[in-house]
């Protein structure tokens, strides 16, 4: 038994998204033997935009049942059946939210029409509902209500049933593993099909060419079909969106990670948030106290006077200035990792030589500080080549950090022998240095083969 249901929202969204009418058909196969359709209360405004898509508005839903008053009814109706619907990630993932927000789970089979229609009338233009009933003769009534768009479905759908070698599709489909059943519904499974297992970055992009999604990999394909099998709202939206798919082979995962980076920052997909967000920056600084005593502090990047090294975040920046107090002995207390008016009596840095204590001169103990400045400094002057795996046996990846900025990336022939900057910067493609690049630079840079020239 198969119930096919059509609804209309107050957005385009899951999360967040409501209810304004809902129509299912319940369906044995051959015929109609039960229907239910209804406007729906929201509970909050229905935007202009989507008044003028389906003609509902606030006044004609005003006495309509909210969504908790028909929830047992939609239960019931559904109650053993597969749930049909076009693109039907987007009903379903609505009306299961609408079941979260009070209290109640709603687990049902799937079937997607789009997708079906995909399988067994191939070679169509276009798979909205509209146009794949227009090409293949199929009544539709009323467009953008629930119950016309219901309707349309149902015949489609009667129709992809009596398709020669439609079972063993439908069979396919309702694995909910199979490739078939997990691809979104606008695209092509031949798209899908050429994504290789291999490092790189891959762009998700919509019915229009958009880009709205790029994200990064180890393995292509294996990173793209965990998208289709995540069923949290946020992904249902994205896949629901997604009708091709490009790439670009990177060798390796550092890369991978810097090429996604620059791409995120140049195109602003409408779907990756996480580097969109402003970042604030922290710093190493110095400054001498009234004994003349050479403290090493941190602070945001803008309340950092002359700074001498900037981190992503608060925690690098401390844990930098541990590592210069055990490798330099220098006093947590005038590092300020220990906020004490007596001496220090840190649980993790414990070579301090006495400088709180007045056992240690003060030029002594800021000629050390001025040594771990001096090392930082050369650290960061250096001109490093990271060696990473090609997009190919034949070449090598490299990363290019010069005194201590990214500069970009490139790929040489595993033959070609490196001497000199010279040699490397004819095959690097430029990039901008950025916080989150440096972020992923020296996350990675201790478990990476580098040379420095």
């Amino acid at each position: 038994m198969y119930t096919i249901i059509d609804i209309e929202t107050t957005g385009n969204g899951i999360k967040g998204n409501k209810i304004t009418e809902i129509a299912i058909f319940k369906f044995d196969g051959t015929q109609i033997v039960e229907e239910f359709t209804s406007l729906v209360n929201p509970q909050c405004p229905i935007p202009y935009f989507i008044t003028g898509l389906t003609g509902i508005d606030d006044q004609m839903v005003q006495n309509a049942p909210t969504f908790p008053e028909i929830a047992e009814k939609v239960l019931a109706l559904t109650q053993d059946c597969i749930f049909v619907a076009h693109a039907v990630n987007f009903d379903y993932g609505v009306i299961k939210e609408e079941f979260r927000s009070i209290g109640m789970d709603f687990t049902r089979k799937k079937l997607c029409t789009v997708r079906l229609s995909r399988k067994l009338i191939p070679g169509l233009r276009s798979y909205s509902l509209g146009k794949l009933c227009s090409a293949i003769q199929i009544p539709l009534t009323d467009r953008h209500r629930a119950r016309g768009d219901a309707h349309a479905t149902t015949l489609l759908f009667q129709k992809l049933l009596n398709t020669p070698n439609s079972e063993l599709v439908f069979q396919k489909f309702l694995n909910a593993r199979s490739q078939e059943a997990t691809l979104p519904p606008h695209l092509p499974k031949s798209v899908f099909n050429k994504i290789p297992a291999q490092p790189g970055i891959y762009y998700f992009k919509n019915q229009n060419g958009e880009i709205i999604y790029v994200g990064k990999a180890i393995n292509l394909k294996k990173r793209v079909l965990g998208h289709f099998y995540d069923k949290s709202a946020k992904e249902i939206q994205l896949c629901s969106e997604t009708a091709d798919i490009d790439f670009k082979l990177s060798g390796s995962e550092l890369v991978a990670l810097l090429m996604e980076s620059a791409e995120i920052k140049r195109l602003f997909p409408l779907y990756n948030r996480a580097q969109k967000r402003t970042v604030r920056q922290y710093a190493i600084f110095q400054y001498e106290d009234r004994n003349g005593i050479t403290h090493l502090a941190y602070n945001s990047l803008k309340g950092a006077p002359n700074p001498i090294k900037v981190f992503y975040n608060q925690t690098d920046c401390r844990a930098y200035l541990h590592e210069m107090c055990k490798n330099f002995a220098l006093c947590p207390k005038y590092c300020h990792l220990q906020q004490t008016q007596s001496a220090c009596s840190h649980h993790e840095i414990t070579s301090c030589e006495g400088i709180c204590r007045g056992e240690e001169s003060i030029d002594d103990y800021n000629q050390k500080v001025k040594n771990a400045i001096l090392e930082t400094k050369s650290l960061e002057s250096e001109v490093r080549v990271i060696k990473e795996k090609g997009r190919n046996p034949e070449e090598s990846a490299v990363v290019l950090i010069a005194e201590g900025v990214y500069k970009g990336y490139g790929f040489i022939d595993q033959e070609l022998e490196v001497s000199s900057l010279e040699d490397i910067e004819a095959h690097i493609i430029p990039q901008k240095h950025t916080l989150e690049t440096q972020r992923i630079v020296e996350a990675l840079l201790p478990k990476l083969e580098s040379f420095v020239l």
